[in-house]
């Protein structure tokens, strides 16, 4: 692959807090590696506002590797950027053109006040998993991986569901604000397995409850929580919870 160097704009998102006043600020950065990472890339522009003796631009980031969720960006109206199932960390400056102007601002959520730039609070997402996301086991040694059998299908699903990292581009990307996708897949993971059966009503009630009291807004089917998630959670969780709180509700009213 041809290695390049590029010339760009940036218009950067700038706020000092949740409670200020925001807007863009723009900025050249020259001599970009086509083979940088996009958060290397914003670590190369911070460098140089700091030996300007300006201050930098505050961003989430932990892993650097796509599984932690925090690098919640919205890239030229995109959530984590042009490349699908992709994580910012994720995106290199290949994905970009010389001469080339990048809008860069925060996840836009009720749900998820901005701290500081691009830094967005997304506290409300542990809120949700402690409402309900956990089993009950008794302590112990480990039961064998063997001694209870689990349906391969449902394993599967399982698995695909349990991939979500909780970034939030689900509710960013979603016209309402929706948070149905990351509240069904961390309901699925458990719904589907029989570690998970003891909680299996009070979870989907109290998970959603908790969805619902944070201010995250409803889903209405546009499917762009799916197409825009970097794991490739699938909207079918969706109507898997619909179906376990639907259920659920009736037998709690019994």
């Amino acid at each position: 692959m041809e290695h390049y160097n590029m010339n760009l704009t940036l218009k950067v998102w700038k706020q000092k807090n949740s409670k200020a006043k925001g807007g863009f600020e723009t900025y050249q950065v020259k001599n970009i590696s086509s083979e940088m990472s996009f958060l290397e890339m914003f670590d190369v522009l911070n460098e140089q506002l700091i030996e300007e003796n300006k201050e930098p631009i505050a961003f989430d980031h932990d892993c650097r590797e796509g599984i932690c969720g925090m690098c919640s960006m919205y890239i030229n109206g995109q959530a984590h950027g042009p490349w699908q199932q992709n994580t910012t960390c994720q995106l290199h400056m290949r994905a970009f053109k010389d001469g080339d102007t990048i809008v860069v601002e925060p996840w836009r959520s009720r749900a998820f006040p901005v701290i500081k730039d691009l830094v967005v609070d997304r506290t409300s997402f542990d809120r949700i998993i402690q409402a309900g996301g956990y089993i009950s086991v008794n302590t112990g040694n480990a039961v064998d991986a063997n001694a209870l059998p689990i349906d391969k299908k449902d394993a599967d699903a399982a698995f695909m569901a349990a991939a979500c990292i909780g970034c939030g581009a689900c509710v960013a990307t979603c016209k309402n604000g929706s948070a149905m996708l990351f509240t069904s897949a961390k309901v699925s993971q458990l719904a589907l397995l029989p570690q998970g059966a003891p909680e299996r009503e009070t979870r989907v009630l109290n998970m959603v409850a908790q969805m619902d009291k944070e201010g995250f807004g409803n889903c209405t089917n546009t499917y762009a929580c799916e197409a825009e998630c970097p794991k490739g959670i699938s909207v079918s969780n969706i109507a898997r919870m619909n179906r376990e709180f639907l259920s659920a509700e009736l037998n709690s009213e019994e």
